[in-house]
């Protein structure tokens, strides 16, 4: 299996904040990271950090920030500021019917909007049997959606 060349703004970013040339970061040094190289909260970098320490092993390794930078990234801020648009009486959550609204406004990069079908997938997948939506959730719902967009744009 081929492995993918890191990116050099990755490297930049994830090397400010190594020690001893190991390419991981402990939790607390990926959190400080994520919030001065981001903008986020600590709450909004512990959520970020969650999802994207996929071996669940409480570091977050240069391919995992390579990950979320190239899903989430700079616009980490904004696609938290949407999810809190979208969430009502600060309950943690959003309506499905709204998002459902909001993604039936949403543009591909070629003009194109999602057939409701797909719209319809998308969002049952993300709620799962809870039918709710986190920001979690939405945000793994927006890393997905940037990867449906690329996979359509041809």
């Amino acid at each position: 299996m081929a492995r993918r060349a890191i990116q050099d703004d990755v490297r930049k970013i994830f090397s400010k904040y190594v020690k001893n040339f190991v390419q991981r970061l402990k939790k607390p040094d990926a959190l400080e990271m994520l919030q001065t190289e981001f903008n986020l909260t600590e709450d909004e970098a512990a959520i970020m950090f969650d999802l994207f320490d996929k071996d669940n092993n409480n570091e977050l390794s240069l391919w995992e920030f390579q990950q979320f930078y190239n899903t989430v990234g700079s616009n980490a801020h904004d696609i938290i500021a949407s999810f809190h648009r979208l969430e009502k009486d600060d309950t943690g959550t959003i309506d499905i019917a709204e998002a459902f609204d909001t993604l039936r406004d949403v543009k591909t990069d070629e003009g194109k909007t999602l057939p409701e079908k797909e719209i319809e997938m998308l969002l049952k997948t993300s709620a799962g049997a809870e039918k709710v939506i986190t920001l979690p959730k939405f945000i793994n719902l927006m890393c997905r959606l940037k990867t449906y967009r690329v996979l359509n744009a041809d």
